[in-house]
């Protein structure tokens, strides 16, 4: 009867031992277990695992990916402006061994090693860096980040700049140099298309210089699409090309006209003959408007009655 209180007994503390002593890894946690405060080398793999009660003591570690948001940091731009910029890291535990020993919580640990990095990172940048080249950034920070968790057993997989606060002045600084930008892009544009135009503009000018009738071509076009509107008033320009030549025309089919003077040959001698005077014509005078002929007087002693005139005939010139 002894015997058996006694077999039962130990049986019973066997079975305390067996339960005691046994532990289950998960699949997402290496074991690293302590003998008599000594780490192991063998790494406890996800599964049932066996310890020694009252000698071994296991602790076990999360190899998943951790996602860490980085505090918000306030810091000041290489170019004085105060921003401040928020982040989030991503990581795992690569050597277990390492992240169990090395550091005492690898947690804490790089939250603030990403915190000192994202105040460098801060400095060192402008802030048109922050705002428009943060893949550089989210490498560099990275890079910053892992030099010491390498050491801790921890990779760093990825480390991102969620959100850059800036202070309202700035903003709205941003936003007046956002918009004369604009200003300047929608300018060119339009000094662009007027550039474009005018070329095509001189080229039909070009083509129109040549073939006159394109020009009446064009017009009538012009009449046709301004028509088509049924406006109660039409406006049609003349253009300057088509008075010039009709002027043209006008000049090839003119004849020459008759002259309008009177040529009078005046006969003063021998050395005078062929000599022609031009004068302009006289209208004639009406019969009541005659001016009445007034007798002359001439003394006896007038040469040109020696020379055989009558006393009204004028004297030649010579």
């Amino acid at each position: 009867m002894d015997i058996n209180i006694v077999l039962g007994v130990i049986a019973f503390f066997l079975f305390l031992v067996v339960v005691t002593g046994v532990r289950v890894v998960n699949q997402v946690e290496r074991g690293v277990v302590f003998r008599f405060g000594r780490a192991q080398q063998q790494i406890r793999q996800p599964g049932l695992r066996f310890l020694i009660p009252g000698v071994d003591r296991m602790r076990k570690v999360n190899v998943q990916i951790v996602t860490m948001p980085i505090p918000t940091q306030e810091g000041i731009t290489r170019d004085n402006i105060s921003v401040r910029v928020d982040a989030v890291a991503y990581f795992r535990v690569q050597d277990p061994m390492r992240a169990a020993i090395e550091v005492q919580n690898y947690l804490f640990a790089i939250e603030q090693v990403a915190q000192t990095s994202l105040r460098s990172i801060i400095g060192k940048s402008e802030l048109d860096d922050l705002l428009t080249n943060r893949e550089e950034l989210n490498r560099g920070l990275a890079l910053m980040i892992d030099s010491p968790a390498l050491g801790w057993g921890i990779h760093i997989d990825r480390v991102e700049i969620k959100d850059v606060q800036l202070p309202e002045a700035m903003k709205r600084s941003i936003a007046r140099q956002a918009e004369a930008e604009r200003e300047r892009r929608s300018r060119v544009i339009v000094a662009d298309g007027e550039l474009q135009a005018a070329g095509k503009l001189a080229d039909a000018s070009g083509i129109m210089a040549q073939t006159p009738g394109a020009l009446q071509l064009r017009l009538l076009q012009t009449v046709v699409e301004v028509a088509a509107e049924k406006n109660s008033t039409l406006i049609m320009p003349l253009p300057v090309e088509l008075l010039r030549f009709f002027e043209r025309a006008t000049q090839n089919a003119a004849p020459a006209g008759p002259a309008t003077a009177d040529v009078e040959r005046v006969q003063t001698g021998p050395a005078a003959v062929g000599s022609e005077r031009v004068q302009p014509e006289r209208p004639a005078l009406a019969e009541e408007e005659a001016v009445p002929e007034l007798p002359v007087q001439r003394s006896e002693s007038d040469p040109a009655l020696e020379s055989g005139q009558k006393p009204g005939d004028l004297p030649l010139t010579r």
